[in-house]
């Protein structure tokens, strides 16, 4: 069974073909904000139909990076790049590739990836956490993707961390995303986050935010391990060592709730793993 795997973020999209569980090709490219859904889709179906023409697949699997109306397989929107609004992806895929898909926002899409293939494995309830352009939570539990009544559950991202914070692309303020995710970083401060969690000193002021959105998911879910994934999740021991450290210093005294944060195993790849798992229901 060949799968096409396809993760659309908000600064870079990736594919790759899975020959059973083993990855045969990849490629990622940075995306055209600007150019919006039509760029996008025009650089994605010419690739996937030329990757069909060497070696046929028999089935899609997407994750993206945006709310996804799980049930009716739309997209809600995405705050990062604009014209997906209501747009029925997978059956685009279907009609342009002549296979069938399926689709899940990138982060519930990342939990199953982790959770099957890498730092999740055998681990419940589960939670990845998306940290890059935007911020996402997937929570995995018993093997399944926890959706809530809606498929709006694990949005971290627009939890509020600082009520008198600056003003978020949601139109609330102080959000989880605005105040650590990696967009925001460059645009507040001038730098890429790369170069900023190089300081640390800035680190240290980071890991106060950081930790505030994560203890809120700690206390509410108890998971049996929280990973990072996403570009900034890439920033090694540097960013966790005192992540850990102030996550100890702000949960609740009397909780016995496990503090286990790492890093994403599969890093890139976490999106597109789950996007060949998501496959797997076809």
């Amino acid at each position: 069974m060949r799968t096409l795997a396809i993760d659309i973020g908000g600064s870079k999209f990736s594919m790759a073909v899975f020959e059973g569980g083993r990855m045969a090709r990849r490629e990622s490219r940075e995306t055209d904000k600007e150019g919006g859904r039509e760029w996008m889709l025009k650089q994605i179906i010419p690739l996937a139909r030329a990757w069909r023409d060497e070696a046929a697949f028999d089935r899609c699997g997407i994750g993206f990076g945006g709310p996804v109306r799980y049930p009716e397989q739309r997209i809600a929107l995405s705050t990062h790049v604009g014209g997906w609004r209501d747009f029925p992806l997978a059956a685009y895929v279907e009609k342009n590739l002549g296979v069938p898909a399926i689709m899940d926002n990138d982060a519930n899409v990342g939990a199953l990836g982790e959770g099957f293939h890498g730092a999740g494995k055998s681990l419940s309830p589960f939670f990845y956490m998306t940290l890059s352009t935007g911020i996402g939570g997937g929570i995995l539990d018993n093997g399944a993707i926890w959706r809530g009544a809606d498929s709006y559950g694990g949005e971290i991202g627009h939890l509020t961390i600082r009520p008198d914070g600056p003003e978020c692309l949601c139109g609330a303020r102080g959000c989880f995303e605005r105040m650590c995710s990696g967009l925001w970083l460059e645009r507040d401060y001038g730098k890429p986050a790369k170069e900023l969690l190089e300081d640390p000193a800035f680190v240290d002021r980071y890991v106060v935010d950081l930790a505030l959105g994560l203890k809120a998911c700690i206390m509410l879910l108890n998971p049996a391990r929280i990973a990072v994934g996403g570009g900034i999740g890439k920033a090694g021991e540097r960013l966790f060592v005192p992540l850990r450290a102030e996550l100890r210093r702000q949960i609740t005294a009397w909780s016995g709730a496990r503090i286990d944060v790492v890093p994403a195993a599969l890093g890139d790849d976490s999106v597109l793993w789950g996007a060949l798992a998501l496959a797997e229901a076809l």
